[in-house]
């Protein structure tokens, strides 16, 4: 299956955010705290939107094979982690607050790090990686790293992540639309890095992911 015709789309999208995190660093250096080999955001939990698991993929693939197959040890790991942490969100079932709070407060790996602190794919980041260290707003309330110089008395400009996650939608409904002729609904599903690098990009489209990052 060929995708390319969205990943143009998607790179603007990519490029957005880019530019968002230069105009912060410029305007709040004191803010941005973001330095080589810091991997704060690489331990967060998060889902990937169907366009960017198939971009991820695309360009996973190109990888040598020793740096694929590291990268694939620690998906299992990250895997095993995740359903433990989908385990242990069970007890929440009811308080979609705490949930959410368990979800951000809950520290996995992401595969792609190397054991240099360094991502393999680093040009191909998912958006919410480009923006970690910058003030975003997701599903309406500002959010900040916790290793950010942002102080709360103040206020910033605020990176609108839900307006990229319309975006993302939209596309990854377009490439489901396109690729089955039918089931939309597909395209609301999250999938973690992990499954993503471990998953023919067939099945990516087709399965409906499961644990604890597969709702958007």
């Amino acid at each position: 299956m060929d995708f390319s015709y969205l990943f143009e789309p998607y790179e603007a999208l990519l490029t957005r955010a880019d530019q968002a995190f230069e105009r912060m660093v410029q305007e709040y250096p004191d803010g941005v705290r973001c330095e080589r080999h810091c991997s704060y955001c690489c331990h967060a939990v998060f889902g990937l939107f169907l366009i960017e698991a198939v971009f991820l993929k695309h360009d996973f693939d190109r990888l040598e094979e020793a740096e694929k197959s590291g990268a694939l040890s620690r998906a299992r790991a990250a895997e095993e982690a995740l359903d433990q942490l989908g385990r242990s969100l069970e007890l929440f079932e009811d308080d979609p607050q705490m949930r959410a709070y368990s979800m951000a407060r809950a520290r996995i790996r992401c595969p792609l790090l190397n054991d240099d602190n360094e991502c393999i794919l680093y040009p191909y980041r998912p958006i919410t990686c480009r923006v970690y260290g910058i003030p975003t707003m997701v599903q309406g309330v500002p959010r900040v790293c916790g290793k950010s110089g942002f102080s709360k008395e103040m206020q910033y400009p605020v990176f609108n992540l839900d307006g990229v996650h319309r975006e993302l939608y939209r596309l990854s409904s377009e490439l489901v639309e396109r690729s089955l002729g039918k089931d939309p609904e597909k395209a609301s599903f999250l999938v973690s890095v992990a499954k993503v690098i471990q998953t023919p990009v067939e099945a990516l489209i087709t399965d409906i992911p499961e644990g604890p990052d597969a709702n958007a």
